[in-house]
């Protein structure tokens, strides 16, 4: 981002409400409104931060080892296999918000395929639906059972590479 694209963004994000705080500029947030990238980027910070204090029961002192090990977790690799596995568990309200995440228009980074990366934008979209709508037990259980098939799947992956 350019600086003077910036200084826009900060002028027009933070007025002065004329008594010492800053105005909003929308009192509330629809959520069906939003955009399905607007909704993964929430998403993608939920799930950052629900892998990294659920890392905090295997490991408490090693932040080196906790950022390495929750960056690979939310990976979009991780992430796509994770839909994958929750999928049966979803009612057709979620999966419509995944379908809207995975079709946003998009660019898929090298650690991943296309296809992976827009599984995961879906998987994400969903997590900040359910954020933003205050949907909590639902979302806990979601991310728990999205750890789970991560967990489960390194697991194989590493007995798969002793053989």
């Amino acid at each position: 981002m350019k600086f003077e694209h910036f200084k826009l963004l900060v002028n027009m994000m933070f007025t002065p409400d004329g008594q010492g705080g800053v105005l909003q500029r929308h009192s509330k947030v629809d959520v069906k409104q939003l955009h399905p990238l607007v909704l993964a980027y929430v998403g993608d910070a939920y799930f950052h931060l629900f892998v990294r204090t659920r890392l905090l029961s295997y490991e408490q002192a090693k932040v080196q080892a906790l950022h390495s090990f929750s960056a690979q977790i939310v990976s979009a690799v991780w992430q796509a296999r994770a839909y994958q596995g929750i999928e049966a568990m979803l009612t057709e309200e979620e999966k419509g918000i995944y379908r809207r995440g995975r079709n946003a228009k998009s660019h898929a980074p090298r650690s991943a395929s296309v296809a992976e990366y827009h599984a995961s934008t879906g998987f994400e979209s969903l997590l900040g639906s359910l954020y933003l709508s205050e949907q909590n037990e639902r979302l806990y259980e979601i991310a728990e059972a999205s750890f789970q098939v991560i967990s489960k799947a390194m697991m194989q992956r590493i007995r798969e590479k002793r053989k």
